[in-house]
């Protein structure tokens, strides 16, 4: 495994403070040859981040500063590593025409982006599905079931690689299975399998390739890559690609869960 395509930054505001240069030296001395930082990218305008601590993202302040250190380092480690510029983009239900205007902006300046959901809308609120044990509680008693939880993700996952957002859309999906991580506390109680199976159709007719993601390996409550391994079996027969990411929030998480991906 020579690339890690999705890494996090000192800009991320539930992350920690570890420099651009410890994720490199650390991608380094794990052997990898490309990375990607991938940082949260600013939330839409209008729209309020549920979080208690309401750091789920990037400032749009500070969006600028971003791209010009990834420019700083790449020319620091110029030889060394592949570094590409990039950004982690929520899909969010409802904010479609927004997040089309910001990538028609900063598209051309990216090297690399990903495509994901954290954040479900009921019918009067979102939450950030992935914050915390006690939110996942919250939204479980606000849709009546573990179930609906995981179908209502499902649900948001499909319309975001069916959304038209413009030519620089990602064409990397993000931890499809990230509803899988407080599962062993809240376990649905039917199989998700065909859903799985038609998403991965979907994605397979459009075209994108998948974060193959480490981070669900160390959360106590999920301990499986996102996807799990049935699933990455089912992508290989489709021929979909993989992108190994460990997703980490510090230099230390670079090359987390490789011991638990399937290689090959």
């Amino acid at each position: 495994m020579d690339r890690d395509g999705h890494i996090h930054s000192p800009f991320c505001p539930h992350g920690t403070k570890d420099t651009f240069e410890q994720y490199i030296e650390q991608a380094i001395k794990k052997g990898f040859k490309e990375i990607t930082f991938a940082e949260h990218a600013p939330l839409p305008d209008g729209f309020t981040d549920p979080t208690p601590a309401r750091d789920s993202a990037m400032s749009w302040d500070n969006l600028e500063h971003y791209l010009s250190e990834i420019s700083r380092v790449k020319l620091q480690y110029q030889g060394q590593i592949k570094i590409h510029a990039g950004l982690e983009i929520d899909f969010i239900e409802g904010y479609e025409d927004k997040t089309r205007d910001f990538l028609n902006e900063i598209g051309p300046r990216l090297d690399d982006s990903i495509l994901s959901v954290h954040f479900l809308k009921s019918a009067d609120f979102y939450h950030c599905m992935d914050y915390s044990p006690s939110v996942f509680g919250e939204m479980v008693r606000k849709y009546g079931s573990v179930n609906n939880v995981y179908t209502k993700y499902y649900e948001t996952l499909l319309l975001s690689i069916n959304s038209d957002l413009g030519p620089y859309k990602p064409k990397r999906i993000g931890h499809i299975t990230l509803v899988h991580k407080f599962q062993k506390k809240f376990p649905p109680s039917v199989v998700f399998n065909p859903t799985v199976l038609n998403i991965l159709h979907t994605i397979k007719e459009q075209g994108y390739e998948l974060d193959y993601n480490g981070a669900g390996t160390a959360k106590p409550l999920c301990k499986e890559p996102y996807p799990p391994d049935w699933v990455v079996k089912e992508v290989r027969k489709l021929k979909i690609p993989l992108i190994y990411g460990s997703d980490a929030h510090q230099a230390k998480e670079i090359g987390q869960g490789l011991e638990q991906i399937l290689m090959g």
